[in-house]
């Protein structure tokens, strides 16, 4: 198959597209640490439309990194996703492309395809699962007969939530039949804030919302059988005892990869599927009162051309300043870790999950640094490295996968918990007290 013969005569072993990007250059970061910690024979390049800005993003990590060789020794690839050519020949020279041009929505697709014709396997940050979700439904069966991997949401949408769950499971002595995970994200005085790229791909998303609809039935998937007792729906917001705050659904994809996962693991290897619902924590009641107000105009706003416009002109305006077109700052990014916290139920081994209620409950922990910009290129970076390592452990020979669905049979729960994305089980102490383990 095509990308297997590759890894042997490819140039280099990871090329980093969009590294110009936000998140791009602290992906380079990571590679370059990364590549520095091994034996020096990953080989690894920088892409992107202007030479120019991808030398001054190798300048300054040089310099950061006190790194000086990376001007020299780092091969710059210029290619630009309106221009199929450029794409062509940058897939032919990388066996992983890590896609860090959003919103994938309007240029992720002519990667993907560009990954699957030329022989590269195609890892992103993708957080849009109607992105993530067409990809699967259209290019699935071609990634397969390529010997292809392509495999979106390897940042902190979805990873922590995917294999926390498939964690949790294997923690459970039993049954798992249903996971509920609480985000708390805990900031510094300076508070927390996200980049505009992250804030137009939700309002393109919500904008569209009808679209995913229509997409998810032409799977024409047969409902997952529920196994043990239905759970039962929290309100669209509620004061959780858990977290001592507020909390309303995840509104990321999340629950989306998740669901696909537990498709995939029920069909491929015969696994119980587990029930999940996902939330995320808003604060006090002040912070609820400002939630439901800019909650309301947004939705109000993405319905409308004009107001989709203004949105995306004014990000930290109408997002009460959580997201700006210049990101976070390094104090903000520095402050900021996150924890997901699972809390399991299901039936001890030796119980029918078919008779009486669950007997049994599990409470498990991710906790990392700050999720947009560290927690998310570690994930990003570690999936590429077990890729480029365990291609033998990924399902079939290719094909469009969640997170989950390919990386379960690999040790890449292990790669992150050795770069700052830690797995535990709470001991009952820890969730009587309810608060967050230390980081």
């Amino acid at each position: 198959f095509l990308a297997r013969s590759k890894m042997a005569d490819a140039p280099y072993h990871i090329v980093i597209f969009g590294a110009t990007g936000f998140t791009g250059q602290f992906v380079v970061e990571e590679v370059a640490r990364c590549a520095a910690e091994g034996t020096g024979l990953l080989k690894w390049a920088v892409a992107g439309r202007s030479r120019p800005r991808l030398e001054d993003v190798l300048r300054r990590t040089a310099e950061k990194l006190a790194m000086p060789e990376l001007r020299t020794d780092i091969e710059i690839i210029v290619a630009d996703v309106s221009v199929e050519e450029s794409l062509a020949v940058m897939c032919q020279q990388g066996v992983v492309i890590l896609n860090c041009v959003g919103p994938y929505r309007f240029y992720g697709e002519p990667v993907v395809r560009a990954c699957i014709e030329n022989g590269a396997h195609y890892l992103d940050i993708c957080g849009e699962p109607q992105f993530l979700e067409r990809m699967q439904l259209e290019y699935h069966s071609k990634a397969l007969d390529r010997g292809v991997y392509v495999i979106g949401s390897c940042g902190f949408d979805s990873i922590p939530a995917d294999l926390g769950i498939i964690y949790t499971q294997r923690q459970f002595k039993g049954t798992l039949t249903a996971v509920e995970s609480f985000l708390d994200i805990i900031s510094g005085p300076e508070g927390t804030s996200g980049h505009d790229a992250t804030w137009q791909s939700a309002v393109y998303g919500f904008a569209d919302s009808g679209s995913l609809r229509q997409l998810r039935k032409k799977f024409g998937h047969k409902p997952l059988p529920r196994v043990g007792a239905k759970v039962e729906k929290r309100g669209f917001l509620f004061f959780s005892k858990e977290m001592q705050q507020y909390v309303i659904p995840f509104m990321g994809s999340d629950p989306s990869v998740v669901r696909r996962t537990q498709r995939f693991l029920y069909e491929e290897q015969q696994q119980s599927p587990v029930q999940y619902s996902a939330f995320v924590g808003v604060g006090g009641l002040l912070s609820v009162i400002k939630l439901l107000c800019g909650g309301l105009l947004f939705w109000v706003m993405v319905k409308f051309s004009l107001g989709r416009k203004l949105l995306t002109t004014f990000p930290s305006f109408f997002s009460f300043g959580l997201f700006s077109k210049a990101g976070p700052t390094t104090k903000q990014i520095v402050d900021t870790c996150f924890s997901m916290t699972f809390y399991g139920e299901g039936y001890s081994e030796g119980t029918d999950p078919a008779e009486g209620r669950p007997n049994a409950k599990i409470c498990t922990q991710v906790v990392g640094a700050e999720p947009g910009y560290v927690a998310t290129v570690s994930a990003l970076v570690q999936s590429a490295f077990t890729v480029l390592n365990e291609l033998h452990s990924l399902p079939r020979r290719g094909g469009v996968y969640t997170p989950g669905a390919a990386f379960c049979q690999t040790g890449l729960i292990d790669r992150l918990h050795n770069y700052g994305i830690k797995f535990s089980v709470r001991s009952r102490q820890e969730e009587a007290a309810g608060a967050p383990t230390s980081m």
